[in-house]
């Protein structure tokens, strides 16, 4: 992070308590006991307590800086201050920041930042695909290219990553998560992208925002923050989001008939080749997945690298580099030629069909559906679970087992309480040669199957 003490002092809009050395932070961190040498820590403020209460435990451990609040601001001051907020036996060597509100300061740095990194910034958002549309913009765009890590993609972890990025990024590819009406602008205005991507709009955190109507106005705001020679990246069928796209400046649609389409695609031992026509031309893609929603996905991602210019041969390239985040569709091997698709990380309608429709291209003797809650679908949940059930009976799942109550509206073969239940439940069933899904919200913990049979595979 390239800045000086006193541009750090006005992005954050802060008062300086104490001065440390020269130099710049080498990155921002949020917990005390991961802060080292180097690092400016901000105190936020939780639930229970403000994270102020730590900035001597970071000072201590070699931080650069801290950044306070009110409260924690006395106990720097020369009379002291608050008896719980400890100061360190010496903070001359560190900077103290205070400001009103230390988590919107830490986005008001981000966005100074951004800015003076004066890189491209792309904005990704979506009901569902969008972290795997972030992966694989990852690796397809050219430049050097910094993205969320895992799930850094809220009010916190969004400014977090930006605040991450080296000196030298040319592109920042920015996943943006949303609960509710608000935050999407929120994070916009962090990242003020010069492409937004919206990847779908379907029945994902209907239960706090009340309608797919509503859930649509939400992911547009993204669409307010794009400048004049900005694109949007939106699906051909955009369903509820069209009456929004009118105010986007560049409109540009992937899928089916659209700008960016795959005019052929062939799958064979898990790569998808796939012949991509896009405005300047065509070019043969191999794709390393074999899951049709991932070429929807990426569809997106280089619909994006058209917005911003790049060459499709190079992008195809530099396909064999993409990879997913963790729990995205992990393939597991276990033995005896059972597969296991971990892809646990979250669930929602539209996705557990895709995941459903994937199980069924894997040409496996028997395929096993382990289902957990799909969460905040509001008052008709238990109708979605249930048409997922019976989406998953018309693809031929053969079994279906259910984790936890909620789960039962699948309609399941077998209902287990959890996901320990669930993994000794599959040890005793499993056969040769199966096909394996586990997929839930990532509530339900799902993880812990995959988890637990691997380590039998290998005990």
């Amino acid at each position: 992070m390239r800045l000086t003490p006193e541009e750090i002092a006005a992005g954050l809009g802060a008062e300086v308590v104490a001065r440390g050395a020269e130099g710049s932070p080498r990155r921002a961190t949020i917990d005390s006991a991961q802060s080292g040498p180097g690092d400016l820590f901000f105190g936020l403020r939780g639930a229970n307590r403000d994270g102020g209460e730590f900035a001597a435990d970071a000072i201590e451990a070699g931080a650069w800086g801290v950044v306070v609040g009110p409260r924690a601001r006395q106990s720097f001051l020369p009379d002291g201050g608050e008896k719980d907020c400890r100061a360190p036996a010496s903070s001359a060597d560190a900077w103290v920041f205070a400001v009103a509100d230390p988590l919107a300061s830490m986005q008001s740095l981000a966005r100074a930042w951004r800015r003076a990194l004066g890189a491209r910034v792309v904005g990704v958002t979506g009901s569902v695909g969008k972290t795997s549309v972030k992966d694989i913009a990852r690796a397809l765009l050219p430049g050097r290219v910094h993205a969320n890590r895992e799930n850094l993609n809220t009010e916190i972890g969004l400014p977090l990553t930006v605040l991450e990025a080296p000196e030298d990024t040319e592109l920042l590819v920015l996943e943006m998560a949303m609960r509710g009406p608000g935050q999407i602008a929120e994070l916009a205005g962090i990242a003020e992208p010069d492409v937004a991507v919206i990847t779908n709009v379907g029945p994902v955190h209907v239960e706090l925002l009340g309608s797919i109507e509503a859930i649509a106005a939400a992911k547009a705001e993204v669409l307010r923050f794009l400048p004049p020679d900005g694109a949007a990246v939106v699906p051909v069928e955009a369903g509820e989001l069209e009456p929004h796209l009118g105010s986007a400046p560049r409109l540009l649609r992937f899928g089916p008939g659209g700008d960016v389409e795959a005019i052929e695609a062939t799958v064979a031992e898990g790569v998808t080749e796939a012949r991509i026509r896009a405005p300047q031309g065509e070019q043969v893609f191999h794709f390393p997945f074999a899951e049709a929603h991932n070429l929807a996905n990426a569809l997106a991602a280089i619909a994006v690298g058209v917005a911003l210019g790049a060459d499709l041969a190079e992008m195809a390239d530099r396909a064999a580099s993409i990879g997913f985040s963790r729990f995205r569709g992990e393939r597991l091997e276990l033995g005896d030629g059972v597969v296991l698709v971990n892809d646990c990380y979250n669930a929602n309608p539209v996705s557990m069909r895709a995941a459903l429709d994937h199980l069924g291209t894997l040409g496996a003797p028997r395929t096993i559906a382990v289902l957990g809650e799909m969460g905040e679908l509001g008052e008709d949940a238990a109708v979605y679970h249930r048409e997922v059930g019976e989406h998953a009976r018309a693809g031929g799942v053969d079994l279906v087992v259910g984790v936890g109550e909620p789960a039962r509206d699948y309609g399941p073969d077998e209902l287990v309480g959890d996901p320990a239940e669930a993994a000794e439940l599959l040890a005793e069933l499993l056969e040769p040669g199966d096909a394996v899904l586990v997929k839930g919200s990532r509530s339900a913990g799902l993880e812990a199957v995959a988890e637990r049979l691997l380590e039998g595979t290998h005990g």
